[in-house]
């Protein structure tokens, strides 16, 4: 499976797994229900994907009846079409199955797991410090000598005291007393040394050790070329984003990550620059904070689903 098929499927099951926890939680209200009903509707590795995460969810409890009408038995839903996508599953898109698969399940068993929007500190044994990013899932074994972290999904930082090391798909990050962060990308795993030094160690290919100050994109067969980062910039540990004349869509990617539910911006929006240190507990304040600074409009159709577009000009 390609990288990008590899992300866009996590993308649709990060989403899948955001309206199942609103259905879960009761605060699917009409216009959630109406924003879910036409996101199920966008594909049928959409809709695919929902039956399979409510058949999987039936099998570990049983649905409360005010929930499943809330969920399953809105009237603005076509039930023939509704019926015609459950029995089309047996032909289910290998996207939809391998994100399904994948992510959920796999944050769900982790030993420690964070929701979009969350980040969670935690002291090892050892007094080393281990911090999880948004939407982010670990597991760990510490023992005798070695902490082992396994990254399954998201982003993590780590302050080591003693010899740590953390396993990725892509093979190893092995350090003592250093300080960096892990991110699983689709092209690989970007590592980054603010302190100290860590051992690439991929599943082939010949080891390279990062110092403070460098990263590099681990993947499978090797390791790229080691670049020079500005070591203050993992602003996330702090709760900030912090960024400096960077474009608009590459920092709405970036915020989309802390942000629960549907961010949409109109392409012409791309270019625009962005420059400050913005507080990733207040997404809200951001998205003012961007209407206010560039010609843009923000467009709330509910809290969930959010999009911006060009300022219209006044006649």
């Amino acid at each position: 499976m390609s990288a990008q098929v590899d992300a866009q499927a996590r993308q649709l099951a990060r989403e899948a797994a955001h309206w199942l926890t609103l259905c879960d939680a009761g605060e699917l209200d009409a216009e959630r229900a109406a924003a879910l009903a036409q996101w199920r509707g966008r594909s049928t590795a959409h809709e695919a994907l929902w039956q399979k995460a409510e058949a999987l969810r039936q099998r570990f409890a049983a649905v409360p009846a005010p929930l499943a009408v809330a969920c399953l038995d809105r009237p603005q839903l076509d039930r023939r079409k509704l019926l015609g996508q459950a029995l089309a599953l047996g032909a289910l898109a290998p996207l939809a199955w391998f994100g399904y698969q994948q992510l959920p399940m796999q944050r769900w068993r982790a030993d420690l797991h964070t929701a979009t929007g969350e980040r969670r500190t935690l002291q090892l044994a050892d007094g080393s410090r281990l911090q999880l990013n948004t939407a982010s899932a670990v597991n760990l074994e510490v023992g005798e000598g070695l902490a082992r972290v396994q990254l399954l999904e998201g982003e993590i930082a780590l302050d080591s005291v003693g010899p740590v090391q953390v396993s990725l798909p892509q093979g190893l990050a092995v350090a003592t007393r250093a300080s960096f962060c892990v991110r699983l990308q689709a092209q690989g795993c970007l590592v980054s040394v603010s302190q100290g030094h860590v051992s690439l160690q991929p599943l082939r290919g010949a080891p390279v050790q990062l110092q403070s100050g460098q990263q590099a994109l681990l993947s499978s067969s090797g390791v790229g070329p080691t670049r020079a980062f500005d070591a203050q910039l993992p602003g996330w540990r702090q709760g900030l984003l912090i960024v400096d004349n960077q474009p608009l869509g590459d920092f709405l990617r970036e915020l989309d990550r802390y942000r629960p539910g549907l961010l949409r911006w109109d392409p012409l929006l791309e270019r625009l620059a962005v420059t400050g240190t913005f507080q990733l507990d207040d997404s809200e304040r951001i998205l003012a904070l961007l209407a206010a600074s560039l010609p843009l409009e923000v467009h709330y159709r509910s809290r969930y689903w959010v999009s911006l577009t060009p300022r219209k000009k006044l006649a």
